[in-house]
């Protein structure tokens, strides 16, 4: 029996959903701290640089990954690789990363 999927209405959901997971505690806890302390315009400047560079091309591809494979993390890796058992355990990675960022936000 196929399982069936949820599925976003419209483009904006899939933006609004992404932008919210990527608006952490850090940012909110930390983000004003340091630019009070460190100059303000400046430190916004570099965030909003490291934020474009790295953090658009990485979120693309998660996305490029979940659209391709219509799986999991660990199955969407596996489907992309043909099937090639390695690549499975790479899908583990970010499933790990979440769990180990989840109990550092649990003590804070």
């Amino acid at each position: 029996m196929k399982e069936e999927r949820g599925h976003f209405g419209s483009k904006l959901g899939v933006v609004l959903a992404s932008a919210g997971s990527a608006v952490g505690l850090g940012n909110i806890w930390r983000f004003p701290t340091e630019t009070g302390a460190n100059g303000g315009a400046a430190f916004i400047l570099i965030y909003v640089f490291f934020m474009i560079v790295l953090g658009v091309p990485v979120m693309i591809s998660e996305l490029a990954i979940g659209r391709y494979g219509q799986k999991n993390v660990s199955h969407s890796f596996y489907t992309m690789s043909n099937n090639k058992r390695g690549w499975a355990y790479m899908g583990w990675l970010p499933v790990i990363a979440g769990i180990l960022v989840l109990s550092y936000y649990a003590v804070v």
